[in-house]
């Protein structure tokens, strides 16, 4: 589905498809003005994404109701553009206009570039496997006409559109299955990522990887015959010269890419093995920012770092008991092989610090269960060493509906991973299970540098269609990143 905005109403007769709130009067110069008003006054129509036919002003509308304009935030702006994009899809015509004139007076920052984003991604569909069904919907136009063609709403849409299609592109990575996924493939997708956005892409092999003496990394993915693979992607920034020698230094985002995961030895049941190819959504949610990052042009330098692997089980696998060393030179005794991602992460987080002095690191990851059991499926994990970057990201969280919690890192915390015959452990007992992930990751980070690790084990993917998500991978994080780049950073 393609977007564009429109600087006046179009006189042929496509069709329109018109977002109203279900209380209040109509905003003068709409398509459809009073001709609506008793519709949307009835009790079936009050329910966010209710949609209606209506016969006004000499043509047929579609109108979708936004619920009570006192109750409207940006989640219900992006429910109300994936009932646009249903209602877009249903449509027989190649063409629809999309009236958004009474959106641009929703009490929220940037409306339409909420309705924008929630169209795009209510649009999403994976059927690339699937047989051929003539679906044409990825070929429709959609025009939005908001009553104003000014820079203000041009920026809006184009933002919405850029951040949508970045969470777009995570989730297809997302959904592709392990067999055509896998490390070497995401690699495979960088360099074509860089290439189509003008990002620049370095891929480390696994000879690299052993020459930095990244034993925690290769560790998790020896047991496999699909190479590890580091991938970095590099966005340069758009303040200039006269940026300051701060600005210049850039943010990192690191995102967990384990293509598919067994849990290795400490091998996880018929139930728990199924969906791990989402265990590469961290690394995918990185890429989707850099995707967008690549279109809206934060004057900050950005740098994605994506470690991917595939934890399998063989002759060669890593086992419970075995003492690695990892990059930073601390020793790790594996108590589970299923607590991979933090291994991976260990050493790409020691990479980036000695590679890129960075100005800022977030990591990115389905790290734990553990995550769930504390937030649901509600918010993500939030874990921060840095008061000030720890409030920025809860704040683009609410900002953007993918909202986050801040969990402790007291120090006493530290004691669940004292080794016995190593420095640390990579897993303690079943006690603070999610802070345990993060307290390992602290091990490897400098005291001095803001760091914040997202664990999104609890929001990667849904089991029920939402009405700007189906089923799958849900792509979190590239909005509140996205938004903490451009608004924050």
């Amino acid at each position: 589905m393609k977007i564009r905005l429109i600087a006046s109403k179009p006189n042929d007769r496509v069709p329109v498809i018109v977002p109203v709130f279900s209380d209040g009067e109509r905003v003068d110069g709409g398509f459809a003005t009073g001709g609506v008003a008793p519709f949307a006054s009835r009790r079936s129509f009050q329910k966010v994404g209710a949609s209606v036919c209506v016969y006004a002003d000499g043509r047929c509308f579609t109108v979708v109701s936004m619920g009570r304009r006192a109750d409207c935030d940006w989640e219900i702006m992006l429910r109300a553009g994936g009932a646009v994009a249903s209602a877009v899809r249903a449509m027989e015509s190649t063409r629809v206009v999309v009236d958004a004139a009474e959106v641009v007076g929703a009490n929220v920052v940037a409306p339409v570039q909420a309705l924008c984003e929630g169209m795009v991604m209510g649009a999403f569909s994976f059927d690339k496997h699937k047989s051929p069904d003539g679906d044409q919907f990825a070929a429709k136009s959609v025009s939005v006409w908001a009553g104003s063609s000014s820079k203000e709403i041009r920026a809006q849409v184009a933002r919405g559109v850029a951040v949508a299609d970045g969470v777009n592109y995570a989730r297809r990575l997302a959904h592709e299955p392990p067999n055509l996924m896998q490390p070497v493939d995401m690699a495979h997708e960088a360099r074509k990522l860089a290439k189509r956005t003008g990002l620049k892409c370095r891929v480390l092999d696994e000879k690299q990887m052993k020459q930095l003496k990244m034993g925690a990394f290769l560790a998790v993915g020896q047991g496999s015959a699909a190479p590890s693979r580091l991938i970095v992607l590099e966005y340069a920034g758009s303040g200039g010269r006269s940026s300051s020698k701060k600005s210049k230094k850039p943010v990192v985002l690191v995102g967990k890419a384990v293509t598919f995961d067994t849990g290795g030895y400490s091998l996880k049941d018929k139930q728990g093995i199924v969906g791990m190819k989402y265990d590469k959504c961290g690394g995918c949610a990185v890429m989707g920012v850099m995707h967008a990052v690549a279109m809206l042009k934060p004057k900050t330098p950005v740098i994605g770092v994506i470690a991917a692997a595939e934890n399998m089980i063989s002759s060669r696998a890593y086992r419970p008991n075995d003492i690695i060393t990892a990059m930073s030179g601390k020793t790790v005794e594996i108590i589970s092989t299923d607590a991979e991602g933090r291994l991976v992460l260990a050493d790409t987080l020691t990479y980036v610090q000695r590679k890129y002095k960075p100005r800022s690191v977030i990591d990115v990851a389905t790290l734990t269960g553990g995550i769930s059991v504390a937030l649901g499926n509600v918010r993500g994990g939030l874990f921060a060493n840095d008061d000030g970057l720890s409030e920025s990201l809860m704040e683009s969280g609410e900002r953007t509906w993918e909202r986050l919690w801040r969990l402790p890192m007291d120090d006493e915390y530290f004691q669940l991973l004292d080794g016995n015959d190593s420095d640390i452990r990579n897993s303690g007992s079943r006690l603070a299970h999610a802070i345990c992930g993060a307290m390992f990751l602290k091990h490897f980070v400098d005291d001095a540098l803001p760091w914040a690790h997202l664990d999104i084990a609890g929001m990667a993917s849904i089991d029920k269609n939402m009405p700007y998500c189906p089923k799958g991978a849900t792509g979190f994080g590239v909005r509140l990143l996205c938004d903490y780049l451009t608004s924050v950073v």
